[in-house]
């Protein structure tokens, strides 16, 4: 394997697994929409898909998971489950592209182990792109309704509206650099298989090529063939050694 696509496949599994732990914390982080009003000036309210928060000025947090499942908003459920199923993915796409590193000896060396682990890592890569567009959908969905009801106008000015919190901008950081980990891993794999163990080399026809350090090639009965004479050689020019044509 050449040293560009082995730095592209190690660079991808970086890029797969900070992106990962990018989706993981946004499915945790309370901060999915913030709401601040003018009423309390000392409080501001927090978001998330597991519990509500209220953030006090002077530092202290309160957080409160919601109740009921079926009483949460559509979009809190919808991103419930994407976020997870993200998650999923990712994680599943992870374990196959580790096998299929070069540097990771989980195959054998022939052909045979080149071709799988190049299957390995393009799986690998298509369910991380597939867990980045899993991971952007839910946060772009939650991010499009709160655009819409902030700008509604038959809610009165008075009241307070939700605006975009921390875990938004960290999800669409994670779902784009799943994307580019899963490219990264799909370009890896374009070159052609490296195979250490065929033997002897082959020309750029297919043919194999002779090899000169074993001496003067033999026949069946193991004598020496007779070598035919080089097509650069300059013949002899030397015409004393010949004889006069006799005149009768």
């Amino acid at each position: 394997m050449d040293l560009c696509a082995s730095t592209l496949e190690l660079l991808g599994m970086v890029v797969y697994m900070a992106a990962w732990l990018c989706a993981l914390a946004t499915t945790l982080m309370p901060q999915w929409l913030t709401l601040s009003t003018d009423l309390l000036l000392t409080e501001s309210y927090e978001l998330g898909l597991w519990e509500t928060c209220v953030v006090q000025d002077m530092g202290g947090m309160e957080c409160r998971p919601y109740d009921s499942l079926l009483g949460l908003p559509q979009d809190i459920k919808v991103a419930r489950v994407f976020m997870c199923i993200s998650l999923a993915v990712g994680l599943l796409g992870l374990l196959l592209a580790i096998p299929g590193l070069y540097l990771v000896n989980s195959f054998s060396q022939g052909l045979e182990g080149c071709r799988a682990k190049r299957i390995m890592k393009v799986a690998g890569g298509v369910l991380g792109m597939v867990a980045g567009v899993l991971c952007l959908v839910p946060v772009s969905y939650v991010a499009h309704l709160t655009v819409m009801r902030y700008f509604d106008e038959s809610v009165p000015e008075v009241v307070p509206r939700w605006e975009f919190g921390d875990a938004l901008f960290c999800g669409w950081v994670g779902g784009f650099l799943l994307l580019v980990a899963g490219l990264l891993l799909f370009a890896s794999c374009l070159g052609p298989l490296a195979d250490h163990s065929r033997g002897p080399q082959a020309d750029y026809y297919g043919a194999p090529q002779a090899d000169h350090s074993r001496g003067p090639q033999t026949d069946y009965y193991g004598a020496p063939q007779a070598q035919s004479p080089k097509r650069n050689e300059v013949r002899s020019t030397d015409h004393s050694s010949r004889k006069p044509p006799e005149y009768v």
